[in-house]
């Protein structure tokens, strides 16, 4: 069933973020959540490289630690991963501004990073740290002070490093956006300059969403939805690409440079060709061998 925090996709979007959904996010959780009382801050300290490594283990956990870890992952592109609706075990002992029950009480961030002194935080990536908790603290009506770090919550004290950067900084960082006087940076660019071709995710429509319908082979109505955003993950899988569900610059480059669906014939009789070239019938026998 869906757990409570089924609202995380929409704020994070509206805020201008890049946001993917893991499969099975909605009804993923040690159990609900109760009320959200504020966020906590961690960095998944995994020195792999890539834009988010760690997020298996995310959603399944460890063999002492059943998963999920975190509602959100973050990537060091800037993008969100929706984990989890639900309670994830993500913070441990502690207690911040009064509450020792974060788990049930804090949404938990798990960023990309190495976790070593020195190790760089991308200005994209920081960028989108910092609105996503805007965004999450101005919908549940809390202020920057219920913004912590998971050193910050954990006792006895010292028991967790992360994150490693300043978190005063950080909280002030975050009021600037709250307030309105943070200098704005679009996340998601509205077109892709190099093909002409928008940004699309979902809740986009138009001819567009019915080009990467047609092309990843699923019904073109022209909305994009989830099972639209299911489709390109997959396209995105199968052609080593960030499978966020967002066709962005380099999934549209990899759409664009894909032989075409002939309109008008069967799934069984049609065959691909360039984008832009005149459509051509191919007379198929089915059933032959060799």
């Amino acid at each position: 069933m869906p757990y409570s925090l089924t609202w995380l996709p929409e704020i994070l979007r509206n805020a201008g973020l890049k946001v993917a959904e893991v499969e099975g996010w909605a009804s993923r959780g040690r159990g609900d959540i109760g009320r959200i009382r504020g966020v906590m801050c961690h960095h998944t300290g995994t020195p792999n490289g890539g834009n988010m490594p760690t997020l298996n283990l995310l959603k399944m956990g460890r063999a002492d630690l059943p998963g999920p870890l975190a509602q959100l992952g973050l990537g060091r592109d800037g993008t969100y991963y929706v984990v989890a609706a639900g309670r994830a075990n993500h913070a441990g002992r502690g207690e911040w501004r009064g509450l020792a029950s974060g788990n049930s009480s804090f949404i938990g961030i798990e960023a990309e990073n190495g976790g070593r002194p020195g190790d760089s935080w991308p200005d994209v990536q920081m960028d989108a740290y910092w609105r996503g908790i805007a965004a999450i603290l101005r919908h549940i009506g809390a202020g920057t002070d219920m913004c912590c770090g998971h050193r910050e919550y954990a006792l006895p004290p010292g028991r967790k490093p992360d994150p490693l950067f300043d978190m005063d900084f950080f909280r002030s960082s975050v009021r600037s956006v709250m307030q309105g006087i943070a200098e704005t940076r679009p996340l998601i660019p509205a077109t892709d300059t190099a093909s002409g071709k928008r940004t699309l995710h979902r809740g986009a429509r138009g001819a567009d969403v019915i080009m990467v319908q047609k092309q990843v082979g699923i019904l073109e109505d022209g909305r994009f939805g989830p099972s639209t955003e299911a489709a390109v993950r997959a396209f995105q899988r199968e052609n080593s690409l960030v499978p966020d569900g967002i066709v962005g610059p380099k999934t549209w480059t990899a759409i664009l440079s894909r032989p075409q669906v002939v309109a008008g014939l069967s799934s069984r009789t049609r065959r691909r060709q360039p984008i832009g070239a005149p459509p051509e019938l191919t007379i198929t026998t089915l059933g032959e061998t060799g």
